[in-house]
């Protein structure tokens, strides 16, 4: 569905600077992305685009996106690290 140049730009824009979300997203996308259902893949591209405190305070759980594709999504990454 993505081309590998919008491939590059997701495996860049996971890595943010922070370590506490880079240790989350870059791993997702290098492991999980590709076997995603579309909807999904579209989904973890908006992730992207949000900013790194909310992205740290829903990794945090100490709040929730409002958006449930976004929740949903987040828990699916959680769920991978934490038992």
């Amino acid at each position: 569905m993505y081309s590998e140049a919008e491939l590059n730009k997701f495996r860049w824009r996971s890595r943010r600077g922070m370590l506490e979300l880079d240790l989350l997203l870059l791993p997702f996308f290098e492991e999980e992305f590709l076997n995603l259902p579309d909807e999904m893949q579209n989904t973890f591209v908006k992730l992207l685009e949000q900013d790194d405190p909310d992205l740290l305070m829903w990794f945090s759980r100490k709040g929730e996106p409002e958006d449930a594709g976004l929740a949903a999504l987040v828990n699916l990454i959680l769920d991978r690290v934490q038992p």
